[in-house]
């Protein structure tokens, strides 16, 4: 039945063309993002920051042959201040970190001072350089005590949660910082479950869990920060947003104030490459589909801004990628298309490059995300060193955009499969 709803739907669409049916490709090309529109760039806390305290993810790495010591990382806890000023210096307006549960409160009520201090100087020096704090409060990492109580099996859980984000939100209200609660919910417990700290039996409990805490999160914020905007980002998942949608966003939908977007791939007829990421290969880039992406959330909640929290293009060792794209190109062809949907009135308000630095993914630090290259095992100076998104990124950011001329450099998709049949039946062009 709810295939036959959506079917039915996406045909209501097709004939109240609306949001649903953009406008032709002007001949003048793409105008410039306006003034307001939010560039950022996106990283987290035990990615980056290195020798993590007590946790789940640090167990994982710990105990799981088939994952990395994360180590120091990229050793974010004491660069950050270099980080941020590469930040500043492309013009970056949005810094989004995470704040690691596990550092401040590493026993049950007891509060690391020291870590919190570390934390006040990181928002310090984001508001010193002219940008705007988003602030994850959960980048899928609890304390250790936290696993040993069954993590988000457990109701004490929630309670505990609700605590720490109170405290943490208290710490920072009135300094217009941005909020996410939680990071990618849906693989959140993926991971727990992979992981083996839940069981799929458990999931209808964790994402009711999450949702309660988000909620308690949100109302918390606005009561303490009453101008602050929160959000809990969703990885999209082509072929079936819905589905995924279903298991927590359409459950807050009412309790936020942006849809935070993390877009990573697309699955078109001419583009099935999706499938190789199932071995650990990487996809080909499909730009256009981000904004399909957008079409669609803008259509399920056309009452709410869009904010792409998350974007970014992987390589393996910094090595060329199997569709030949750099990093500049990724970064040039995605903006062409949150240009394209802003002319067709979808309500786009933000872009968040992932990441500033590259740093450890979730078991390996193979996969390399950032603007600046770090290698992380083979040069103990952990230099950053930019690669072509940092100046290609400067000058959209300086540009609102790419120029009304630009070609992007791939092509538009034959039937986008990212939200079907709407995506293929109405494309953008």
């Amino acid at each position: 039945m709810r295939h036959a709803g959506r079917a039915l739907a996406c045909l209501a669409l097709l004939s109240s063309l609306a949001v649903a049916a953009p406008a032709a490709a002007q001949d003048d090309g793409v105008a410039p993002l306006p003034d307001d529109f939010l560039w950022g760039v996106s990283s987290s806390g035990f990615q980056s920051e290195g020798n993590g305290p007590d946790s789940n993810w640090l167990r994982y790495t710990e105990e799981q042959e088939d994952k990395e010591d994360v180590g120091a990382s990229v050793d974010f806890r004491h660069r950050y201040a270099e980080d941020i000023a590469l930040a500043a210096d492309m013009g970056v307006e949005v810094y989004r970190f995470g704040i690691e549960w596990a550092r401040v409160e590493p026993a049950p009520g007891a509060w690391d001072q020291a870590e919190l201090a570390y934390y006040d100087d990181v928002v310090r020096h984001v508001l010193d350089a002219g940008m705007t704090p988003m602030i994850t409060l959960n980048h899928w990492v609890h304390p250790g005590w936290v696993a040993d109580q069954g993590g988000w099996r457990s109701e004490e859980t929630l309670r505990d949660f609700t605590a720490y984000a109170e405290s943490i939100v208290e710490r920072y209200a009135g300094l217009g910082v941005m909020w996410v609660t939680f990071n990618e919910p849906t693989l959140y417990v993926y991971h727990e479950i992979d992981n083996g700290a839940a069981t799929w039996l458990d999931a209808p409990w964790l994402f009711d869990r999450l949702a309660r805490a988000h909620s308690a999160a949100y109302d918390f914020i606005h009561e303490a920060d009453p101008g602050a905007m929160v959000t809990s980002n969703l990885a999209f998942i082509p072929l079936t947003p819905w589905l995924f949608d279903a298991a927590f966003i359409d459950r807050i939908a009412h309790e936020l104030d942006f849809v935070g977007i993390d877009y990573y791939m697309g699955v078109s007829l001419d583009n099935l490459t999706a499938a190789r990421t199932l071995t650990g290969g990487l996809a080909d880039a499909q730009p256009d589909g981000i904004y399909y992406a957008l079409r669609y959330y803008a259509n399920k909640f056309p009452d709410l801004p869009l904010y792409i929290v998350e974007n970014g293009m992987a390589t393996h060792d910094g090595a060329a990628r199997p569709d030949g794209l750099s990093r500049a190109e990724f970064i040039e062809d995605h903006v062409y298309w949150l240009q394209r949907a802003r002319e067709d009135g979808i309500d786009v308000i933000g872009y968040n490059y992932w990441s500033i630095t590259d740093n450890y993914e979730w078991g390996s630090y193979t996969p390399r995300f950032g603007l600046y290259t770090v290698d992380v095992q083979g040069d103990p100076s952990l230099t950053r060193v930019p690669t072509s998104g940092v100046d290609a990124y400067a000058a959209v950011i300086a540009d609102g955009g790419v120029p009304a001329g630009y070609d992007p450099v791939v092509p538009e998709s034959v039937c986008s499969l990212i939200d079907p049949p709407l995506s293929c039946l109405v494309p953008a062009s």
